[in-house]
């Protein structure tokens, strides 16, 4: 059973246009299903169970084009998500973001780490229409 997935998408924008817009907190409601709300190291999240709020950590390097979210949830719980932007071609880059499962039970992850890629295609689709339209 898969534990984690890569995706990616090439996206026709200049490497900093794309880092500063990926990087800021504020802008992942916009781009993201999963956010609903970011302001002062909080999240308001959608989950199946309803809106949650958690502690948001983001860690980026401009010169590495790291892009890593730390969420910790009010039970104790982590998750973790990390990303990386490329520059591929003068205005062009290919961002790349690791999915990892849920920090559910075993016996809870059948099939949602795939429901979730779905999720996240759908969602580096809006982000390259985000950028590249600006």
């Amino acid at each position: 059973m898969d534990t984690f997935r890569v995706e990616s998408v090439q996206i026709k924008a200049a490497f900093d246009k794309a880092f500063d817009y990926i990087a800021a907190p504020e802008n992942l409601p916009k781009w993201t299903h999963a956010f609903k709300s970011v302001c002062d190291g909080k999240a308001v999240m959608a989950t199946p169970a309803g809106s949650v709020e958690v502690g948001l950590r983001i860690n980026s390097s401009k010169d590495q084009g790291t892009i890593d979210w730390r969420m910790m949830f009010q039970d104790g719980s982590e998750a973790v998500a990390c990303s990386r932007l490329v520059e591929q071609l003068r205005e062009t880059c290919v961002y790349s973001f690791v999915l990892f499962a849920p920090p559910v039970p075993l016996a809870q992850l059948e099939g949602v780490l795939d429901d979730q890629v779905e999720i996240l295609q759908e969602e580096l689709k809006s982000l390259r229409q985000i950028l590249e339209r600006n």
